[in-house]
């Protein structure tokens, strides 16, 4: 499929650049079945300059040592420079350089990060490639999607629940899955929708760049390293393919009852009426990922009864599980009227996780100026309400904030062992320097 002529030409400003990403959009949603083969010459030093406007100034630099900042200083330059190779095909992506950041788990997680100009490249790709799988991708994918965000699944994910009163809930996880998926694999679910050689050129050295640990670089067929701009994209063409199409058109059609999947980036959950559905995709999804070069987790994969508690016979003493999705637990309890409905609370590891951090950072920073110390919990507690303040989860904002004022009153204790930190003197501190009250940002 072609852009018309007249999308082609003349000088580019962000209003110009989205009315060509709307005719895009248009395009692909009026052709699901065609191929685009010219979208490349596009990617202009003006859309080079929209991509440079979005991309984080303050990330980590990557292999060549270069930040945003020191970049910005010959910007026109640089973007013409960059413009030129990359419709040339003299553009060279350089390995991302690796960096661990702990998992809920606490265990690393491996993270790749970009030069400054691959995150401008990557941050174009990627506005055109929205364009198009924006108008293919399904309800059930909530993951690095614009206009779509963590807390729509879990809005989305307890409607059906609380509709289909619980059910049989495969809770799903797939292993190291950035780490496993394979290039063959993409380029082909690639070639179903994007066969702009510019742009298939660009993605094919990305994939093949490696990763620079430890100055050595390892490069091989799978994975596409957490943390590139373009990476979540890819993750979404491909688990588009391998799970939702399947789901939706292979699994549901399938099931004697109601099937829900509810998708954000390669972190699943699947909601059965009936049991035997249930089991049904259990026994096949192995095969099913295995066919992609994927594996689901054997520990963490799991089938949850989770049927409302007065649908569970009395003489069943189990009762209704409980699973996790996105850093909540999700449960059932009574509400305030008596009916019992599904709850989401924080999960006990993403707790634990938050107030260590806190800790930790009190414990590094415990000499600096109280004011200072202050701002930064002040922050910290904003941020956590922010993604954990929905509603029935007060109780464990309650708890998270009652922890972070006891870690700063134990850190600020151990600044001097001459003026010691009663609670007494603590007490008048927070009056000068109170910190924020747990709130429900995100109510139903």
């Amino acid at each position: 499929m072609e852009l018309l002529e007249g999308t082609m030409t003349g000088h580019q400003h962000p209003t110009t650049i989205s009315t060509k990403l709307q005719r895009i959009a248009t395009l692909s949603e009026r052709h699901p079945e065609r191929a685009w083969t010219t979208l490349g010459h596009l990617i202009d030093v003006e859309w080079l300059g929209e991509a440079y406007r979005l991309i984080r100034k303050d990330g980590a630099p990557g292999v060549d040592g270069q930040t945003a900042a020191e970049y910005g200083e010959h910007l026109a330059e640089n973007l013409a420079s960059l413009a030129e190779r990359f419709h040339s095909g003299h553009y060279w992506a350089p390995p991302v350089r690796r960096a661990f950041i702990p998992k809920a788990s606490g265990e690393p997680r491996a993270i790749g990060i970009p030069t400054v100009e691959d995150k401008i490249l990557q941050r174009a790709v990627t506005m055109v490639l929205e364009a198009v799988y924006e108008q293919d991708f399904l309800d059930c994918s909530h993951g690095f999607r614009p206009g779509r965000s963590a807390h729509q699944a879990l809005e989305r994910l307890h409607h059906e629940l609380m509709s289909m009163h619980g059910g049989y809930v495969v809770d799903l996880d797939i292993a190291s899955f950035f780490d496993s998926m394979n290039h063959g694999v993409l380029r082909d679910f690639l070639d179903k929708r994007i066969r702009d050689g510019e742009l298939r050129r660009a993605i094919g050295k990305w994939l093949e760049a490696g990763v620079l640990q430890d100055g050595v670089v390892q490069r091989g067929h799978v994975g596409s390293p957490q943390g590139g701009v373009i990476s979540p994209l890819l993750a979404n063409i491909y688990l588009h393919e391998v799970l939702d199409l399947w789901f939706e058109n292979m699994v549901k059609p399938r099931m004697r009852g109601r099937a829900v999947m509810v998708r954000y980036a390669d972190d699943a959950v699947m909601v059965f009426e009936h049991e035997s559905d249930a089991q049904r995709v259990m026994s096949v999804l192995p095969k099913r990922l295995a066919k992609y070069g994927l594996q689901l987790n054997g520990e963490k994969t799991r089938l949850v009864r989770f049927v409302r508690p007065a649908f569970v016979p009395l003489d069943d003493g189990d009762g209704p599980g409980t699973f996790s999705f996105l850093g909540f637990t999700h449960h059932w309890a009574r509400s305030r009227k008596g009916y019992n409905v599904v709850k989401r609370k924080t999960a006990k590891d993403r707790q634990r996780r938050a107030i260590h951090r806190v800790s930790e950072w009190c414990r590094q920073h415990r000499h600096a100026p109280v004011s200072e110390q202050w701002a930064q919990l002040v922050a910290k507690l904003r941020g956590h309400y922010a993604y954990y303040g929905i509603t029935g989860n007060f109780r464990s904002l309650v708890r998270f904030y009652a922890q972070v004022r006891q870690v700063w009153w134990k850190w600020l204790g151990r600044r001097s062992q001459r003026a010691r930190m009663t609670w007494e003197r603590y007490a008048r501190l927070l009056e000068r320097y109170p910190l924020p009250q747990p709130r429900i940002v995100h109510p139903a």
